[in-house]
């Protein structure tokens, strides 16, 4: 298999070593991939460091860095991280590699990500980067809200909702309500068709950026959790449903959206469109062979269900 980028998954050319230079730069503002003196065995000490000092949470191991002033290294930050490190896993394999592709992918089905890629620390293991979108470059911080705030619910109650519940939240808090709904169905699409079954409330946020304005979040948190746990459902229920969807589900879904029936199946036919570039993405990750095949089946099964 020929080398790609660790950073956009395309092919390298001669003389890179794992990353563009164009991509390095787009991620990082420097041409040339930083250091990380940080060890998977002392990342556990280093979250218990921000106890108190970060609201990132979730199922993975997640730790706040940032850059030196001179953009050569990559280092733990207890407050003010611009940066989010994942580390892979002990329960689930290659979690920092799905990550990155599924990214890639939601690029291609048109669905806004941050900066992210693969970067390989210390001691050799593979960690996924991504910046965070809340934290502009002039410093600042960007107000952001995750759906279960903005239901009023406990971080507990993160996975008691549906993808109705986001749609009415999208409809009541984002400034221009038609553009975002419908940008929540392409991403809600995009999580089934994927085959992630973690995409619970506080994995959708609204986030206000220019003019006040609140609007869709970039995407984040994507995988395909199906390639660690084969029968793994929706987390949030459409239309009543965790699996089995189809055409006529995401055609109803959309309806009680307030999405017109020929919006939505323009969306459904773009999807299944970049359905064999995305098997290219796959095919060009930096997964095991097991899992890339066990990804492109999901995907032309998922393509297929939802054709005419």
């Amino acid at each position: 298999m020929t080398a790609s980028c660790w950073i956009c998954l395309r092919e390298l050319a001669p003389g890179d070593d794992v990353y563009h230079p164009k991509c390095l730069k787009g991620l990082f503002g420097v041409p040339r991939a930083p250091h990380i003196p940080i060890e998977m065995a002392k990342l556990h000490t280093a979250g218990l460091a921000m106890v108190g000092h970060t609201s990132i949470s979730g199922i993975q191991r997640k730790i706040s860095v940032s850059l030196t002033a001179d953009r050569s290294t990559l280092q733990v930050a207890i407050e003010g991280g611009r940066y989010i490190l994942k580390p892979a896993g002990e329960t689930f394999p290659r979690l920092p590699e799905n990550e990155l592709v599924t990214m890639r992918m939601a690029e291609l089905a048109g669905i806004e990500v941050p900066p992210c890629g693969l970067v390989r620390l210390v001691d050799g293991s593979i960690a996924y980067v991504v910046a965070r979108f809340d934290r502009p470059g002039s410093g600042g911080k960007l107000r952001q809200e995750d759906f279960c705030q903005l239901a009023g619910k406990s971080p507990k109650e993160k996975y008691t909702g549906s993808a109705e519940l986001c749609a009415r939240i999208a409809k009541r808090y984002a400034s221009e309500p038609t553009i975002e709904v419908l940008k929540l169905y392409r991403l809600l699409l995009f999580v089934w068709w994927t085959g992630n079954g973690d995409m619970h409330l506080k994995n959708f946020s609204l986030l206000t950026g220019a003019g006040g304005l609140h609007r869709l979040s970039p995407a984040y948190d994507l995988l395909c959790t199906r390639l660690v746990i084969p029968d793994d459902q929706l987390a949030l229920p459409v239309c009543g449903k965790r699996d089995s969807l189809g055409r006529e589900t995401w055609l109803e879904f959309a309806d009680y959206c307030g999405i017109r029936r020929a919006a939505a199946e323009r969306v459904l036919a773009a999807l299944a469109a970049c359905a064999d570039e995305a098997e290219s993405v796959v095919g060009r990750s930096p997964l095991p062979d097991d899992m890339r095949e066990a990804y492109r089946a999901l995907l032309r099964m998922r393509s297929a269900s939802l054709a005419r």
